[in-house]
């Protein structure tokens, strides 16, 4: 018999999270911190609550746990419905996040403007401001040449970049990096 067994994977422990108007809350101080400390929620008297989006994430990689007041686990499709009641971009934005989750960004809710995100250059988060601003849209639902002008002013105004997430029926996703034109 061989002596190097193979360990089972390691397995992160969940975290559980209750479902509230605005969110999902997460109670459990270390885990406040450690998903703080990873760009996740915002802080409320030592609580986190996190966004639909962030929750739907976490959900969907099997780390959060969400239950209702009566304890009850809530799955992905019974959130995505709950948060769908408050924006009915919900699943846009999921897909979005979800996106530059992956590759690697942190991501944190825009702050107004119109933009949906704040996107911070890898390894940045903590340390310097966000470099992009993301402005999510989905094929078929127009947005106004005067809105994005506004969108965008504002956008170079802060010194961010703005970015364009267009999301096509099937949910793929392409960026568009926005700029001014000058003409001379």
């Amino acid at each position: 018999m061989s002596k190097n067994k193979e360990q089972p994977p390691r397995t992160e422990a969940k975290t559980e999270g209750y479902l509230t108007e605005k969110g999902v809350k997460i109670t459990s101080k270390q885990k406040v911190d450690e998903l703080q400390t990873r760009g996740y929620g915002v802080n409320e008297d030592g609580e986190l609550l996190l966004n639909f989006y962030e929750a739907l994430y976490l959900l969907d990689k099997g780390l959060l746990e969400v239950k209702s007041e009566e304890d009850a686990k809530i799955d992905f499709q019974r959130l995505l419905q709950i948060s769908e009641k408050t924006d009915e971009n919900a699943w846009g934005k999921y897909l979005v996040y979800r996106d530059l989750r992956s590759r690697g960004y942190v991501v944190r809710e825009g702050f107004g403007l119109g933009v949906d995100f704040r996107v911070y250059e890898r390894g940045e988060y903590g340390k310097d401001t966000a470099k992009y601003l993301i402005l999510s849209l989905q094929e078929g639902k127009p947005i106004t040449l005067e809105e994005l002008t506004q969108i965008m002013r504002q956008c170079q105004s802060l010194k961010k970049e703005l970015i364009l997430a267009v999301m096509s029926r099937r949910g793929e996703i392409v960026y568009y990096s926005v700029s001014q034109l000058t003409l001379p």
